[in-house]
């Protein structure tokens, strides 16, 4: 059993074959000498052959130089978006954020599975907040390297999972990383420490326990932003630049992360910028701190922690039941991060000690049948029709953002026939987020950076629009317009999958029998 944590920053492997506990995996190459960390950058030496270096490889070989259009870091952000402004061209091709991250994922999980027993089972983790696009291409890459067995979880639900605090029962984990910021409320439980046996299905019985249940993680709400240390680092160099006029400050980016990072150790630093002439960039603690607040870093926070504390109540549960708060990520780590934590949560036990490998060991306990997690979806999804008073098309809701899966029950729709000899019906589905939510990605020089939209509209994303997805129903006789025709049964399963039962009601036949759709995120 492996799990993968494919990060903006740093992408982390786990495993759990022959010993009782998880254990992260180093990948010699790959992976940062000494360290189970694998940067996540890549460097594109042939775009037709798909000759690349990832990870420490790039640099080794001092290839990570930000101007430099065949150098790609934080390109997660870009995998599932619609990117605003320009994709390179390289080697005569077009080289989208979806071909970058599958050449970094196909070289690690391909030197994973050379030196590691065949991987069948493999559990991925995924940001709260990302898109059925994301999640769809995540899960492709691992199917295309014959990963027999795949599940999704999500980082922040691994983290409590990984942490492995037995005597708390009700735990807030803030999961702050370099692309993004998770917070989820979780009531975990716990299993027997002991292996037990071969997983048949997720979510059932485990040979060998005819009587023993599943632990259930309950998640009781989460929330998710687009923001995370990458965005620290543009601010940062950003406002180097400035102030020592230093064009363009997207060749800072590299330095003013290594500036964040030795500020959560030390109160002020000094950095050498090379270029025509060599120049001192000091900086300090308190200035990082001011510079954090004026980007309204803090009041993202707490607008973050007022939204999932809205869901908590609505389900009965006060700041003050919390048990633990769980610090996760390279984020969480700066000492104002820190202190801001300590003054939002006074009460709690606030943990720390495992920011970078709980989420991946987490996931591993999902994979061996340790834990059920009972989930609810973060999205909302519906129905494409067409507005006539706005003359436009719009968006019919079938489940909204908060509905536990599987569901209770099933969503019945009748549709009709709209135009003479219609030869069958067509849904096309949608997810769409918290208007609140919405960014964009989009170039600033050679940096990809995401940047909160305005207005109250959320990112609406088709997830089945094909000729061949879109069509549910062939109809014989041809349908007229006038009179109910199918019947259409919606439901959520176990693993978040949207199913539909189809009923013509002229002929009385079943069209679809509980056919999967889409994957839900």
């Amino acid at each position: 059993m492996y799990s993968l944590d494919f990060g903006t920053t740093n992408t982390l492997l786990g495993r759990w074959i022959h010993t009782k506990h998880p254990e992260t995996l180093s990948l010699p190459g790959l992976s940062v000498p000494n360290l189970p960390m694998i940067p996540s950058l890549l460097y594109v030496h042939d775009a037709q052959s798909g000759q690349v270096s990832v990870g420490h490889e790039v640099m080794a070989q001092g290839l990570d130089n930000s101007s430099d259009p065949r150098f790609f870091s934080n390109f997660k952000r870009g995998i599932g978006s619609s990117v605003q402004g320009f994709t390179p061209i390289l080697d005569g091709e077009e080289v989208t954020f979806e071909q970058v991250g599958s050449w970094f994922l196909q070289r690690v999980l391909g030197k994973l599975a050379q030196q590691e027993n065949p991987f069948e089972d493999l559990v991925l983790t995924v940001p709260v907040n990302s898109f059925e696009p994301y999640r769809f291409w995540l899960t492709g890459i691992a199917q295309s390297l014959s990963a027999s067995k795949i599940q999704l979880l999500d980082e922040s639900t691994a983290a409590a999972l990984g942490y492995g605090l037995r005597t708390e029962n009700l735990m807030l984990v803030i999961d702050f990383g370099g692309g993004t910021l998770d917070l989820t409320l979780i009531q975990p439980a716990f299993a027997d420490d002991r292996p037990v046996g071969f997983l048949v299905k997720w979510g059932q019985k485990v040979l060998g326990q005819k009587d023993q249940r599943t632990p259930i993680a309950k998640v009781l709400a989460k929330v998710g932003l687009n923001l995370g240390g990458t965005d620290i680092d543009g601010w940062l160099a950003d406002d180097l630049a400035k102030e020592h006029d230093l064009r363009p400050p997207q060749r800072l980016q590299r330095l003013a992360e290594q500036i964040k990072v030795r500020l959560s150790s030390e109160t002020e630093v000094e950095e050498t910028f090379g270029g025509k002439e060599d120049t001192t960039l000091t900086y300090s603690r308190q200035r990082l701190e001011q510079l954090l607040a004026a980007q309204g870093f803090f009041d993202q926070l707490s607008e973050a922690v007022e939204r999932i504390n809205a869901q908590a109540r609505q389900r009965g549960i006060e700041e003050q039941d919390l048990t633990a708060v769980l610090l996760v990520g390279g984020t969480a780590l700066i000492p104002s991060v820190q202190q801001w934590v300590r003054q939002k949560f006074p009460t709690p036990k606030i943990y720390s000690d495992r920011p970078f490998d709980a989420v991946v060991q987490g996931a591993l306990y999902l994979g061996r049948g340790f834990q059920q997690v009972q989930d609810f979806l973060y999205n909302s999804y519906g129905i494409r029709y067409w507005d006539h008073k706005q003359a436009c098309h719009n968006w019919h809701p079938l489940f909204k953002a908060g509905t536990p899966y599987p569901t209770a029950k099933a969503y019945e729709l009748v549709l009709g026939a709209s135009v003479s000899s219609q030869p069958s019906i067509e849904l096309v589905i949608g997810e769409w987020g918290n208007a609140n939510e919405a960014t964009e990605v989009f170039f600033d020089g050679t940096r990809l950076v995401t940047r909160k939209t305005s207005g109250n509209t959320p990112d609406v994303r088709s997830l089945n629009d094909t000729e061949e997805g879109r069509t549910i129903a062939r109809l014989q006789p041809l349908g007229y317009p006038g009179k109910d025709r199918i019947k259409v049964l919606f439901r959520v399963d176990e693993q978040k999958t949207l199913r539909i039962i189809v009923s013509d009601l002229e002929t009385q036949k079943i069209l679809l029998e509980d056919t999967p759709v889409v994957e839900l995120s």
